[in-house]
Parts: structure tokens; sequence; C-alpha cells
């Protein structure tokens, strides 16, 4: 036997050859479990549109009256440089993207009570899968709200005060932080179980951090002690980087520290999502 000279390379094990086609055959199969059930819930949507109308209804709504019987008075352009609808329309956005992360709670609800989740369970496939696939499909029907929301607000005099670069910059964030937010939500429905109480608890989580924020007025106008919250929530943080994007002063502070904030959670509710998801298919 002669041995392996410093330029030879012993051969490769079958199991060596392999491991990296395990790998992504388990990530190709994991891909296609959540693209259907992503499909299967964008479905149920257009099975029952009232769904998406009633949620596209809604923000319009608040854009409208806000924008035209608060808009004469509160003066918040004046930071930016722009008129109020400026102002308004990104916080609204970001305050629309948290709405709509607590479809995530009563969808996830629905499907425990109708026994989805048990026929989910039976299948081979990861139980990640049903979470993201579920997360993905909100965040769909999000784009598709905040797009029309975006439309509105140009027709009722929105103009971005910088780059077009910046403006699908401020709303790649609000999206990132309302796909965030979703996984959050799946764990207040998972954790709840009932549709009606999960419909309530995931309206007090967003209620206080939606409306005690920057997203209508800026916080300079609300008392010293509710500052301290508001300016440091997750809400303000996003809400002023993307309107600083969309105004072209933005802030590489404000941006990092809501980089962070969407990072901070997905670390924390993606495997608390998972982990409650296992225990309620138990």
């Amino acid at each position: 036997m002669t041995a392996l000279t410093t330029n030879e390379h012993p051969p490769a094990t079958p199991a060596a050859v392999a491991a990296p086609t395990t790998a992504l055959g388990a990530l190709s199969r994991l891909i296609d479990q959540v693209s259907v059930i992503t499909w299967r819930n964008l479905m149920r949507n257009v099975r029952l549109p009232q769904l998406l109308v009633f949620a596209t209804i809604q923000p319009v709504m608040f854009l409208l009256l806000f924008n035209y019987v608060f808009g004469g008075a509160i003066q918040a352009g004046g930071a930016q440089g722009g008129s109020y609808i400026d102002f308004l329309l990104p916080g609204l956005i970001v305050q629309t993207s948290l709405f709509g992360a607590t479809q995530t709670t009563i969808g996830l609800t629905e499907d425990l009570a109708s026994g989805a989740i048990d026929r989910f369970r039976s299948l081979p496939i990861a139980r990640s899968s049903v979470l993201a696939g579920r997360t993905l499909s909100d965040l769909i029907r999000n784009i598709f709200v905040m797009a029309l929301m975006t439309a509105v607000g140009v027709i009722l005099g929105f103009r971005l005060g910088g780059s077009i670069l910046g403006g699908l910059a401020g709303f790649a964030l609000v999206l990132a932080f309302s796909f965030a937010f979703s996984w959050v939500m799946a764990s207040v429905g998972l954790a709840v179980k009932n549709s009606e109480a999960a419909q309530a608890a995931g309206f007090l989580a967003v209620f206080p951090l939606s409306f005690a924020s920057s997203v209508f007025v800026p916080t300079r106008s609300m008392p010293g002690w509710l500052q301290v919250f508001t300016e440091h929530q997750p809400v303000t943080i996003v809400a002023n980087a993307v309107r600083g994007l969309t105004a072209g002063a933005a802030s590489g502070g404000d941006i990092t520290l809501a980089v962070a904030w969407i990072v901070g959670i997905f670390v924390v509710a993606v495997p608390l999502a998972v982990s409650l998801y296992r225990r309620a298919a138990e």
C-alpha cells in the first residue's frame, strides 16, 4: 500500500457526499410544505373575500378620517418639512401591519377549533411549516392592503421626499416588522386557543402600541411620562425609521434600532410559537 502524498486526498465517503444533498433535500421539502400551507391560507381569503374587504376598508378609513378630520389641527409635518399626509401615511402603514398581524392569531385559533391542526399533525410535514405558511399568507395579504393604502395616500397628496429606493426600503422595513409581529400573534393564538378570546387578546396587545406611538402625532406633544414609553417602543421606532426613509431624511440610528427590534422579536417569538404549536398538537 502506498502512502498518500501531501497533494492527495482520501476518497469522499458516501455519507460525506450525501450530506449536502440530504440537507438541500430537506430544505426543498420544507419550502414545498410552507408553499402549500401558504397557498391553502390564501385560497381561504379568495373563498371568503369579505375578510379581505373588511381588512382593507378599516385602514383606508383611518387614513381618510385622520387626514381630513385632524390634519388641520395636528401640525406634525413641520418636523419633516412636509404635509400631515406625508407624516401620517408611513406611520399608519406601520399600524396597519400591526393590526394585520392579529389575523394570524384568529386564523390559528380557527384552525385549532376546526381540527385542521390535527390534520396537519397527521401529515409527514415539519411543524414549523404550518406556522411559516400562516404568517407568510398573512404577510402577502398585508402587502396588498399596504399597497392600496399607499395608492390612496398618493391621491390625497402624499409624495416621497427622498428617492424611490428609500421608499422601497421603508416598505421592506414595514413588511419585516409585520412578519416578525405575526409570530408574536401566533404565540398569542396558540396560548389562548379560543378565537373570540384570541381576537380580544390580540387587540389588547396592539392597541397601546399603535396609539401610544408616533403613528398619528409627534411624541413631543405627549406628556413627559408617556414619552418615556412611546419613544422606546417598537412601533414608534419603526414608524420614525420608515418616515425618515420616505422623507429623504433617514436616520441611521432609527434604522438600526428598528432592525434590532425586528431581529429581537424574531429571535424570541419564532421559538416560542413553535414550542406552543408542539404543545397544542400533542
